[in-house]
């Protein structure tokens, strides 16, 4: 079984199973931790936003929020042990990051933010009830399926910041065509499908009796996506506006 979020793999609780003892993983401890880390999110990104339209320069932020998020997350992935520490600290660096870019987007299209926030939620709980309610069975095949698209998406990309570093630009991933506009929604229901594998597997390493710290280590997987979810809705939004 695989996820398509690298911080929860298929096999991301099975070597903590039963290792809780008397201070076990739940769902609501790894739920308040998630409130948690939004919260710390939300008050960095508000910073950030704030000092952008004071007519500070971001840049530094948006630099410091980049190079903290990946050191911290690969620090988490390795060292699931250290994620009450290190999740917190993400947040916050993650916040840095994404209050700065919804800042320039906002100052070009007015409104986008507050639309892209609302439909990001929505998508969450939406497919929270949905995943509660069993009408979406988390399948091998399915997990599969979702990895498979998350990691070509994740290529694409790759391949698009490389080649754009010696001036080629990839075709239709950065447009506002019909067909640029149709890749986004896409890349969108796969990064809202990563939630639903996110749900599953915090939910089996509960069930599993993980020790009370992956918690942490379950939120900041689940704010990994959301993060992502919500920069996509961020950068369809922009697509379809650009075009009015």
């Amino acid at each position: 079984m695989r996820s398509g979020n690298p911080s929860l793999r298929g096999n991301t609780f099975d070597a903590y199973a039963g290792m809780g003892g008397g201070h076990v993983m739940t769902i609501q401890g790894t739920v308040n931790k998630t409130f948690i880390l939004l919260l710390l999110i939300i008050a960095s990104a508000g910073f950030t936003w704030f000092q952008y339209f004071s007519g500070v320069n971001i840049v530094p932020h948006l630099v410091i929020g980049v190079i903290g998020v990946l050191i911290l997350s690969l620090v988490t992935v390795f060292w699931k042990k250290a994620a009450p520490v290190t999740a917190p600290m993400y947040a916050i660096f993650e916040g840095l990051f994404v209050g700065g870019i919804s800042g320039l987007y906002e100052s070009e299209f007015q409104g986008i933010t507050i639309t892209a926030v609302t439909l990001t939620f929505a998508i969450l709980i939406g497919l929270l009830m949905v995943y509660k309610s069993g009408l979406i069975k988390v399948t091998h095949n399915f997990r599969l399926g979702v990895a498979a698209a998350t990691l070509g998406i994740f290529l694409a990309y790759l391949t698009s910041f490389i080649l754009g570093l010696f001036g080629i630009t990839v075709p239709f991933i950065h447009d506002a065509t019909p067909i640029g506009i149709l890749i986004s929604v896409g890349i969108v229901i796969i990064a809202a499908l990563n939630l639903v594998l996110d749900f599953d597997f915090i939910e089996k390493g509960a069930a599993i009796g993980c020790p009370k710290y992956m918690e942490w280590y379950g939120a900041f997987g689940l704010m990994v996506t959301l993060v992502w979810l919500y920069l996509e809705i961020l950068r369809l939004l922009a697509k379809i506006n650009s075009r009015k």
